[in-house]
């Protein structure tokens, strides 16, 4: 079998797989956040953090719970962290600095994890599982828990309320985050990763050195990572550690795990403002661009340039042989189009056109399929601006969803849209400004500029993966991505939330003649186009000064 039609193979196994879990999954969901019952076991985590679950919440209420959970989770991690020398099952490790242990703290609750240390070098199994995992969870369901109270404030009228914080959070994990992540860590065993609290093994000397590994509670880690497009490894391979991704089977497996909430929750959505054919819209929009970039993808890398690419069937440099071009180029899209972060390849290693790809795919606002929660809210701001667009074409107020998109709504979006490319775009000028920051770089030119860019985009647009030749161990890099982090993930909430408080007061509109289908393939068309102009215009320029530059001169 060809590597090109293996990798297409994966891709269609892959689809057919999405689109079994889709309905079940994105109907599951809707009834748990449509459900007025608490199962015994939230009951005891309202009592015991003092929430009542039933209490609704208007938006300025709901965006304190937010920061509250969120800014106490930091803190928890971080201390976690600086005292790592003394607790339980820390595998001869010491504490963490303090600029590391800010940024991995950031990092996680922000639902990055985006990684400066070496994961099997520095973390014991407490502050692995007690703290790193435990963040997997926790801050998925707090994208999840926004995306649903966006969707409340269109599918509500005539009222501020957009649900209860805490229990939208509870539910998000004990419903929804944990028992598909105990299946999910179940077959990866089945495939071959390693589940366990073992110390450090020796296992051989290797050209005049020894070969150490230790384990840990991988497989339970590796599932949570991938389901709620968290991305942190338990080793600094990543996934294209064999512990943690072992072959082909688990490969794809995890693939499914990143994108089975973010395609399903546009079900969700079509589902509580009782319109599947609205749902179906936005899973259009997301697949129209996840499948182009995947293509995409794979045909630069396939794409051969002398007798070594011709043996080796394509682009190999970086990539294991377990997966293959197609196995990475697929991985590499779904995890840089999500907040995933996770890699089974190295992205710096890739053509300089696939390099590009990665980053243009964060620089979208990773909203094709996006991450858990904040893809689908990142795709409804984006549907936002587009039906503004069409409403400025024809001269007419715009109206998604029975709203009017007034002026409120269109500065709340257009914040929104502008936080994180502000963020990328200044501090990726500052560090090339600043004498010291470049000193990280390990190439030159185009490719070194690359690193730079792909690092504060990786880090404000909150997905975690890096072009792996920058040294970001540094003050400068963990202190300034770990703001970038926290910024890029909490700032567009205000705004989403905002958002959502502002349309669940409006009066629903009826529709008209003149009224825009936002669910024909029409609108699907103007929204992709939306996203790539948008994107296009804001990044294009510094796109141009990196992967572009790169890949016309190769």
């Amino acid at each position: 079998m060809s590597p090109v039609l293996a990798g297409v193979l994966q891709l269609l196994a892959l689809v057919v797989a999405l689109g079994l879990a889709y309905r079940p999954l994105g109907d599951y969901m809707a009834a748990v956040y449509s459900s007025k019952k608490h199962l015994r076991v939230e009951k005891w985590i309202y009592k015991s953090i003092g929430a009542n679950p039933d209490t609704e919440m208007r938006w300025p209420a709901y965006l304190r719970g937010v920061l509250a959970f969120s800014a106490v989770s930091v803190l928890f991690l971080y201390l976690l962290q600086r005292v790592q020398g003394s607790l339980p099952g820390l595998l001869g490790f010491a504490s963490i600095d303090p600029d590391q242990a800010f940024n991995t703290a950031a990092s996680f609750v922000a639902n990055t994890n985006w990684q400066s240390y070496y994961g099997e070098q520095a973390m014991g199994h407490v502050v692995q599982t007690g703290g790193l995992a435990v963040q997997n969870f926790v801050s998925a369901a707090v994208g999840i828990a926004v995306a649903v109270a966006l969707v409340r404030g269109f599918a509500r009228s005539r009222t501020g309320e957009l649900g209860n914080f805490w229990s939208d959070v509870v539910r998000g994990t004990v419903r929804i985050l944990l028992p598909i992540s105990v299946v999910g860590a179940v077959a990866l065993v089945a495939c071959g990763a390693i589940q366990n609290f073992s110390g450090i093994h020796g296992v051989g000397q290797f050209l005049g050195g020894s070969q150490q590994w230790n384990g840990g509670a991988v497989a339970s880690q590796e599932a949570i990572k991938e389901l709620g497009t968290n991305g942190g490894g338990y080793f600094n391979a990543n996934s294209a550690h064999p512990f943690e991704n072992p072959n082909g089977l688990s490969n794809l497996l995890e693939i499914f795990l990143i994108l089975v909430i973010p395609f399903a929750l546009t079900r969700t959505f079509g589902r509580m403002v009782g319109s599947l054919k609205q749902g179906y819209a936005i899973l259009a929009t997301m697949g129209v661009i996840w499948l182009g970039f995947t293509a995409l993808m794979m045909w630069t890398e396939f794409a051969h340039h002398g007798p070594a690419f011709d043996i080796a069937g394509g682009a190999m440099e970086g990539k294991e042989t377990r997966f293959g071009v197609g196995g990475s180029s697929i991985f590499a899209v779904a995890t840089t189009l999500t907040s995933t972060g996770a890699v089974n390849s190295f992205h710096s290693s890739f053509t300089g056109f696939g390099g590009g790809i990665t980053m243009l795919g964060m620089q979208l606002g990773e909203i094709a399929p996006g991450g858990t929660g904040s893809g689908l809210y990142g795709m409804l701001i984006m549907a936002i601006i587009a039906v503004f667009i069409a409403g400025l074409m024809v001269g007419r107020t715009p109206e998604y969803l029975g709203k009017k998109i007034g002026t409120r709504e269109i500065k709340l979006a257009a914040c929104y849209i502008l936080i994180t490319p502000a963020l990328v775009l200044c501090f990726t000028a500052a560090a090339m400004a600043l004498p010291t920051p470049v000193n990280s770089m390990t190439n030159s030119g185009a490719h070194g500029f690359s690193e730079i860019l792909y690092a504060y985009t990786s880090g404000a647009n909150n997905n975690g993966s890096a072009f792996a030749g920058l040294n970001a161990d540094t003050q400068w890099f963990n202190t300034t991505i770990g703001i970038a982090m926290l910024l890029g993930r909490f700032l567009p909430m205000v705004f989403v939330l905002a958002l959502a408080g502002s349309l669940a007061e409006q009066k629903p509109v009826p529709a008209t003649v003149g009224t825009l289908g936002t669910h024909k393939p029409l609108f699907t068309g103007l929204l992709v186009g939306t996203i790539l102009i948008v994107t296009g215009l804001t990044f294009f320029p510094a796109l141009a000064l990196g992967p572009l530059a790169e890949g016309l001169a190769s």
